[in-house]
């Protein structure tokens, strides 16, 4: 199924990032985790995230957030610094989280779950509303009064990334995307974030199978103890096998 990378939508790297950290540096308390990481994503682009357990992804992606503040480097949006702000602000420009654990609310149930994320994107864009969700998630259509603690570990991913769709973002950052659940899940969880790039919506995805990110991103990094080991085309990881085998243990 993941034979060739998806093709890129990207018109030009010359244009502004949406997201961009210069030597990001962040800690938790003594511990020194992000270690001088710089990143940065533009419109329309894919990037696989990779890295064995405990190298710093997901503190990665809180720093670029504001979830996590790091103590030393720059948070930017759409080149405006937002190294200071909340999370919601930098949500507000066009960014959406899905996080590990998925973060849903089990006492409301699928549509309202989705109704309480949905608004308009940047410059008034409303593509994404309930119904094309709906298409897009055909499985949460036929459990759209559950409780969110009613769906299954699949569901509740589908749910949350449907509510980040409901932000109508320009840019899906997605943590752990099919972590604990069944192959045939998985498959088509790889498959609707192949279908939302084909959108043009840029995404950053974390998730331990290399061979499925790299063929639906154009881009790989993978971090090894805090540091970007590796960052450039995923065609290029590809044909490293030995990189893949010294820093993700396959």
């Amino acid at each position: 199924m993941f034979d060739t990378p998806l093709k890129s939508t990207i018109k030009s790297l010359s244009v502004e990032p949406i997201l961009k950290g210069n030597s990001l540096n962040t800690f938790y308390g003594r511990s020194h985790i992000l270690r001088d990481v710089n990143f940065s994503i533009h419109p329309g682009e894919g990037i696989a995230l990779l890295g064995r357990n405990g190298m710093g992804k997901t503190t990665l992606l809180k720093s670029l957030m504001g979830i996590v503040r790091a103590r030393s480097g720059q948070v930017h949006v759409r080149g405006q610094n937002m190294s200071a702000a909340p999370t919601y602000k930098i949500s507000k420009l066009g960014v959406a989280y899905v996080p590990e654990g998925r973060g849903i609310f089990p006492n409301l149930n699928v549509r309202e779950n989705l109704m309480m994320a949905a608004r308009t994107g940047m410059n008034g864009r409303n593509d994404w509303d309930f119904d094309r969700v709906m298409n897009t998630f055909p499985r949460l259509g036929e459990r759209i009064n559950n409780g969110g603690w009613q769906l299954s570990g699949g569901e509740q991913q589908m749910l949350t990334i449907g509510r980040a769709l409901m932000t109508n973002p320009d840019l899906l950052i997605l943590d752990e995307a099919t972590e604990g659940l069944a192959p045939i899940i998985a498959q088509e969880i790889w498959e609707i974030v192949k279908h939302i790039r084909s959108t043009g919506i840029a995404a950053v995805v974390v998730d331990k199978n290399h061979r499925a990110l790299t063929s639906i991103c154009d881009r790989a990094m993978i971090m090894v103890r805090g540091q970007v080991m590796f960052d450039g085309p995923s065609v290029q990881l590809k044909a490293q096998p030995e990189i893949i085998h010294q820093h993700l243990g396959v």
